[in-house]
């Protein structure tokens, strides 16, 4: 609740205390007659009468009566704000390769723990969307569906790990299942970020075919090749352990920009973490949720308490003045 004064400019009659107060003073002094007298030792014994203390009360009751009425004439006001906040979000599922070769390390500490620590720093960052995620290698498979609970969705994608689902790199079935998955939601916009390192080699499903359903149902894909340019490094099991070996980096580019340019989306390729982190943020401002806020204010007049103390100080002054006070100047 906040208070207002629908009249402020009344505050400036608060001035006419200073002059109240000076004559005050001046009045107080000339009523006062001096007496040069040799010793003030006979008046030591009187003692002063309770009225002498009190003979100043009426004019500060005056003086705080004056101040109550110019806070009643500015008008105080309390003031109830009250928010309507309508959004128009957008719902997003995350269709994310952990196909053996997202091991690869030309991202710390690969590349599937950097695509998860960078989808998480997404998800927080839009509050009002509904999200899920799928995951994909020779099979695809729906880790969380569509939900607004952000914190079971980090949870469920800090679980992903390799080894979930046979190996492989089916590009088609993850796109597929994604779709099957948003496709019937009444979100205003429904979009598919697929992130992948490689090339179609298994699936039932072409990734041309998943992308043409998914532009049938007015969903934008955006696709972002994952992987350094060249090699990157990764690890290989061999008789003497485990050993990192030089791997050529294999992503079929163009699949992937049709698959963007055929749903409307855009095709994106991360050769680092900060670059992949520059990914997400600019899908985060291509895909900005709506929002209406409505502001309703409901104003109640707070003057009469301020008036009624008012008055009844001016009555005390008067009692005070007109009794106890009676006989002093």
């Amino acid at each position: 609740m906040n208070y207002t004064f629908q009249h402020p400019h009344f505050f400036f009659l608060l001035l006419l205390l200073l002059p109240m107060i000076g004559w005050y003073l001046w009045k107080h002094r000339e009523l006062n007659a001096s007496l040069q007298i040799s010793t003030l030792k006979g008046f030591s014994a009187i003692r002063k009468s309770r009225k002498t203390y009190l003979r100043h009360l009426p004019f500060v009751l005056r003086c705080l009566t004056l101040i109550l009425l110019i806070i009643a004439l500015a008008r105080p006001q309390s003031t109830n704000n009250l928010r309507e906040v309508t959004t128009e979000g957008i719902d997003i599922m995350v269709s994310l390769d952990i196909s053996g070769s997202m091991q690869a390390m030309d991202f710390k500490p690969n590349r599937l723990e950097a695509a998860k620590d960078v989808a998480i720093e997404f998800i927080s960052g839009r509050p009002n969307d509904k999200m899920g995620l799928v995951i994909f290698a020779a099979e695809s498979f729906t880790q969380c569906p569509l939900t607004i609970d952000h914190a079971a969705l980090i949870n469920l994608i800090q679980d992903v790990s390799f080894g979930m689902l046979e190996d492989g790199t089916a590009i088609g079935m993850g796109l597929s299942t994604a779709v099957s998955r948003i496709k019937d939601s009444d979100a205003k916009s429904k979009v598919i970020i697929l992130l992948t390192d490689g090339v179609n080699n298994r699936g039932e499903i072409h990734p041309l075919t998943a992308a043409e359903i998914a532009k049938s149902f007015g969903i934008r894909v955006y696709t972002i090749g994952v992987g350094s340019i060249g090699t990157a490094p990764f690890p290989v099991n061999t008789v003497f352990g485990q050993q990192v070996q030089q791997m050529e980096v294999k992503i079929d580019e163009d699949m992937l920009k049709e698959i963007a340019n055929m749903t409307g989306g855009e095709y994106f390729r991360a050769t680092n973490k900060n670059k992949l982190k520059e990914i997400y943020e600019k899908i985060d401002q291509m895909e900005k949720t709506k929002i209406q806020v409505k502001e309703y204010s409901k104003r109640s007049e707070e003057f009469i308490p301020f008036a009624l103390a008012a008055l009844i100080l001016l009555l005390a002054e008067i009692l005070l003045k007109n009794t106890v006070l009676r006989n002093l100047p």
